[in-house]
Parts: C-alpha cells; sequence; structure tokens
C-alpha cells in the first residue's frame, strides 16, 4: 500500500473541529468538514485501498491546503455548507444545490405560529437555527406542541374575523391541542405568553423544562408507569441533543468585516473573516514580520484596507480584538462586549491564536533540531562543550592567480552570514595552499585578539593533514593553540582529522553532524571560489585597459560604470564611445582593440 505525498506536513495540523478547504494553485476544488482536522485531512494521505477514484484524482490534484477553527462539528457542518454554496468546488457534489438546512420560525401576525421552513425571509417573522437535522428540528416542534397550546391552522385571526364568528374551532381543538382562539376562547394576552414560554425552548434555555421532565420522569418510575417514564426519559434524550443557533449562521448578522490580531516580538498572526447575510463565507490567517515597536493597532490600520480590497468588502462595520483607526469615517470600528458578535470576533481570535502556536512549534522544533546536531557532532568530535559558533576555512587560487581565501561562519547549526569573511593573500607568492591557509588563520584570529572577540567553539579546515598543520602552527605562534578545538576534512573519503594524530576519525555517512561538517565546508568553498572569479574578472578588465597607453584612471573608470566590462567595451560601436570619451581617446581605444584583435 502506497501513501500519497502530502502537499503540507500533516502534523502541523490542528485537533480542532473545523473545515478545510483544498486547492489547486489558486482554485478551491473540495471543501470538507471535520471533527478533528488533522484526523481526517490525514486520511486522504495515509489510505488509499478503499478510496474511490474520484478521492484518488482529488489528492493528486491538491497543491496546497487551507482550515478554518470553529467551535464544534455542528458548526463545521454550518460552515461547510456555507463555503460550498458560495464557491461550488467541483468535487463537492452533495451541497452544491440550492437546498438550505432547515429552521423554526415564529410568525408576525396576531396569535403567532410556530413551523419549520427552509426560507429565511425576515419579515416573515423571526427565526431560529438553522438545524443540521431534521429529526432534531421536529422534535423540538414536537416538544413544544405538547408542552404548550400552539395553533397549526392558517386562519387569519383578526380581530373582527374572530368577532364575527368567521371560523369554527378543528380537530385540534376536540383533541385537546389548540385552546380555540379562532372562536375566542383564547385571549391573545394568554396566548402570547404561551409563545413566550415557546420562545425560550427554542432558544435553549431549557433547565426549567428539563428539571419538569426529570421529576415527572422519576415519579412515573415511582408509580410503576414505566412506559410513561420512557417517554419523559426519550424526551430529555431530545433536549441533550438540542443545539437552538450557532454563530456560523445567524440571519441577524449582515455585512461584517471580522478582523482579530495576537502577536510576538517580532511577528503578528492576524485572522479575517468576512459575514454577508449572516454566513461565514470567507476566513483568511496571515503572518505579518513586525517593524521596530510597530504595534498590533497599527498593523492592523495598515493591513485592513489591503484585505477589504483583496475580497471586495464594503461593509460599514468592522469587528475587532483591538480599536484602530481608519480612513473612512463611515466605517464603525466595533469592540463587541456580548452576543454573537462578541462570538465572531472569539472566533476569528481563536484562529489567529492557533496560527500563533503553530508558529512558535515550528520554531521550537527548528531549535531542537539545531541542538540535536550541534550535541551530536559534539558527542562525535568528543569535544568539551556544544559547538554553538563554528567557523571554517578554505583557500582558492586557479594557477596560482589572484590567491584568495575565506571564512564562513555557523552560530546554533546554521549560517550566520553577516559574520563571513573573505582575504586577499598577501605573504604568499605562487600556489603555496599550506602557506595561504597559516596566513588567514593567522589573520583572523590575531584580529579577534586585538578586538578581545569571542573565539569560536570549533574550527573546521578545508583540507587534509598538510592544511590542518598549517592551521595549527597559526595557532600556536597566537599562543591559542590549547583554547580552540581544531580540525581538518578531507574531501575524498570525508575523514576527519585531528592535529598530531595520523589516524582519522571517520563518521557515519548519515549522520548528521557530518552534514553539518560538510555544508560548513561546501560553504566556504562556495564563498571563496566566488570572491576568486570576482577578483580575476575585475584584474583581467583593469589590466587590459591599463596597457593602452593615453587612457588613465578616471576615463577607465567611466568606460566600466558604462559598459560593465571589457568585453561589452571591446563590441561597442565608435560612436558609443566616442560620446562617452571623447573622438580622440575613443580612437586611441580603439587602434589598441583592433592592434590585440589582428595579433
Amino acid at each position: 500500500m502506497t501513501q500519497e505525498k502530502s502537499p503540507i506536513d500533516l502534523k502541523t495540523l490542528p485537533n480542532s473541529p473545523g473545515v478545510y478547504k483544498y486547492f489547486n494553485q489558486e482554485v478551491l476544488i473540495y471543501v470538507g468538514k471535520a471533527k478533528n482536522i488533522k484526523k481526517r485531512v490525514s486520511s486522504y494521505f495515509n489510505k488509499q485501498k478503499g478510496n474511490s477514484l474520484k478521492t484518488r484524482k482529488l489528492v493528486k490534484e491538491i497543491d496546497h491546503i487551507e482550515y478554518v477553527i470553529v467551535d464544534s462539528e455542528y458548526d463545521a457542518l454550518l460552515l461547510e455548507n456555507n463555503l460550498i454554496k458560495e464557491n461550488q468546488p467541483k468535487y463537492n457534489i452533495l451541497l452544491k444545490d440550492d437546498k438550505s438546512f432547515p429552521f423554526i420560525c415564529i410568525s408576525n401576525e396576531r396569535f403567532p405560529k410556530i413551523f419549520s421552513t427552509r426560507r429565511d425571509e425576515l419579515n416573515e417573522g423571526e427565526y431560529f437555527g438553522p438545524y443540521t437535522s431534521v429529526k432534531a428540528l421536529n422534535n423540538v416542534l414536537e416538544l413544544i406542541r405538547s408542552l404548550y397550546k400552539v395553533r397549526t391552522c392558517n386562519y387569519i385571526l383578526s380581530e373582527k374575523n374572530v368577532a364575527d364568528k368567521k371560523f369554527k374551532v378543528c380537530l385540534e381543538y376536540h383533541i385537546g391541542n389548540c385552546l380555540g382562539p379562532c372562536e375566542g376562547l383564547q385571549t391573545e394576552e394568554s396566548y402570547l405568553k404561551e409563545i413566550d414560554q415557546a420562545r425560550h425552548i427554542i432558544k435553549g434555555h431549557l433547565k426549567i423544562v428539563k428539571d419538569h421532565f426529570l421529576t415527572s420522569m422519576k415519579t412515573a418510575a415511582e408509580e410503576l408507569e414505566f412506559e410513561t417514564a420512557q417517554e419523559y426519559k426519550s424526551k430529555i434524550d431530545f433536549l441533550d441533543k438540542f443545539q437552538s443557533r450557532t454563530v456560523v449562521v445567524n440571519k441577524k448578522l449582515k455585512g461584517l468585516d471580522v478582523i482579530a490580531i495576537t502577536s510576538l516580538d517580532k511577528k503578528a498572526f492576524v485572522n479575517y473573516m468576512r459575514v454577508d447575510n449572516g454566513i461565514i463565507n470567507i476566513s483568511d490567517s496571515l503572518t505579518i514580520s513586525k517593524r521596530l515597536d510597530e504595534t498590533d493597532e497599527q498593523i492592523l490600520e495598515s493591513l485592513i484596507l489591503q484585505l477589504r480590497e483583496r475580497f471586495g468588502s464594503t461593509s460599514n462595520t468592522i469587528l475587532t480584538n483591538k480599536i484602530f483607526e481608519y480612513w473612512n469615517e463611515s466605517v464603525e470600528i466595533i469592540v463587541p462586549q456580548i452576543g454573537d458578535k462578541k462570538k465572531l470576533v472569539e472566533l476569528s481570535l481563536k484562529n489567529a491564536l492557533y496560527h500563533k502556536k503553530e508558529a512558535l512549534s515550528q520554531a521550537e522544533k527548528s531549535k531542537q533540531k539545531e541542538n540535536r546536531v550541534t550535541q551530536q557532532l559534539m558527542e562525535d568530535l568528543k569535544l568539551k562543550s556544544i559547538p554553538n559558533h563554528i567557523e571554517c576555512f578554505d583557500n582558492s587560487n586557479i594557477q596560482g592567480t589572484n590567491p584568495v581565501a575565506s571564512m564562513v561562519c555557523f552560530k546554533n547549526g546554521k549560517p550566520s552570514k553577516k559574520d563571513y569573511r573573505h582575504f586577499k593573500i598577501k605573504t604568499v607568492v605562487g600556489p603555496d595552499d599550506f602557506g595561504s591557509m597559516k596566513e588567514i588563520v593567522f589573520r583572523r584570529y590575531k584580529r579577534l585578539q586585538e578586538e578581545n572577540a569571542p573565539f569560536p567553539n570549533l574550527i573546521v579546515i578545508d583540507g587534509g593533514k598538510g592544511q590542518l598543520h598549517a592551521a595549527c602552527d597559526a595557532l600556536k605562534e597566537l599562543d591559542i593553540y590549547t583554547e580552540i578545538p581544531i580540525i581538518g576534512i578531507a574531501k575524498r573519503l570525508e575523514e576527519i582529522y585531528y592535529p598530531e594524530d595520523s589516524i582519522p576519525l571517520h563518521i557515519s555517512k548519515k549522520s548528521e553532524s557530518l552534514k553539518l561538517i560538510q555544508q560548513l565546508r561546501d560553504e566556504a568553498h562556495r564563498f571563496a571560489i566566488t570572491f576568486h572569479r570576482s577578483l580575476r574578472s575585475k584584474s583581467q578588465v583593469v589590466s587590459e585597459l591599463d596597457q593602452v597607453v593615453g587612457i588613465g584612471d578616471k576615463t577607465k573608470q567611466k568606460l566600466l560604470t558604462k559598459f560593465k566590462s571589457y568585453k561589452k567595451i571591446r563590441q561597442a560601436s565608435p560612436e558609443e564611445l566616442i560620446k562617452e570619451i571623447g573622438k580622440a581617446k575613443a580612437k586611441i581605444l580603439l587602434e589598441h582593440i583592433q592592434k590585440k584583435g589582428s595579433n
């Protein structure tokens, strides 16, 4: 059984309920919900046996993954529904239709009715929901109708119609489910009290009702009425499963931007959500690098405009956890203190906090890896302390020309490029690698001595016993030979040499510590070669122009500034040269180029 390669590190995913979104480049191709995002997403890549052809094709198309954390699986299901209807991803087929979750409505009329509907027109009444289960919704309606006398008919019970005796009581009255307001047998005041009680049930204020059921169940059981007791127990179970509404879909919340921020010293973590028609249809989390002394409020102030433009928001209200200034005075910035608006900000902050936690976790893992590698290197080389500061030296020359050397520095297992140094060889003539190595090591640590700067924990010499011996001579002359551990690495067999020891150390080719030494050696070689090529290129240009009698330093500088190299000077037209350095000097230069070309 093969595993598909995941486009992200699955270990970083949250063990939280939420929605995950699969993208192919910038195109959203699938939206899913999960009780545990990490487990659900991992299942796509960790198992292939039993997956449908469509699922395997989906996995191959995934370029990257985004996710939104919510408070419950219920909220995740609702948000999934919103995002699928909004974006119509090609691999989602179950929720693409226009069918929506059902609501409970208390109608806007005299003697209101309570009924289920999939419409959400606010002018028709007061809506509660949505419900992810029709059975749960029907159970709530059944509960209300068993407790309260609420009419189910469609009669228009205006005062005139009731006074005129236009309607007659129906079967519901005769079986005890209605008190007959259609014939004036129940007052409007008494009826509205029943509706108010039913509203509490719908909103989830269930403690009083549940206590009543518990008492009734116990009474029935004591009186050996077990069937009646079971009925009450079933109703209690219905109450336990009941959820009145969610902040993910709330029809009263319209046209809102939600933005929350949390930060560290150098980074800020921001989550942005857009709410349209009571539905969260966009959620995006960002990591921002902070400038010196930049506050959270300043970050939000500069970021919110970009986010609103990016997602096409024209909302006049921005909910946030930090008050900040906004250029448009017609846009209101609010830090809500209660209600569903506060819950939205808390949800946004929850996502930002998770990304902060994720960043800290990654930083800690990186630090642990660095410590692990340097700890392993200390053990492999039998050092007395962890080599958190390592310096590596290399020489570079071609046929003895432009001899140079480099020193690269690694701190905590990573390159510290601001501490890199390159050297021009001053005291050695010709291709003398040993002499060059002694010179640069001496110069480097002589300077550190003079500046009273800290020495490294380890010196690495790119070369075998000869280069290592030369470097040790330099340290002896400075009288610091015993203060700094030093090793040499030979390229051919990757052997590690110690001073005054003819037998090399062989570290396992799979060892992370050897890979660190190789990385140091390769980086020093690259840095030296780059410097050598730069000097050689410059010397070739300068020496060729130096041979042109009548061309001085200022003219050479003008030519090199304009044409960059001697090769391009030769390719320039006479008109270009005349324009740059004048007719007389251009004539001298052209004659020199022509003479060189004929030789």
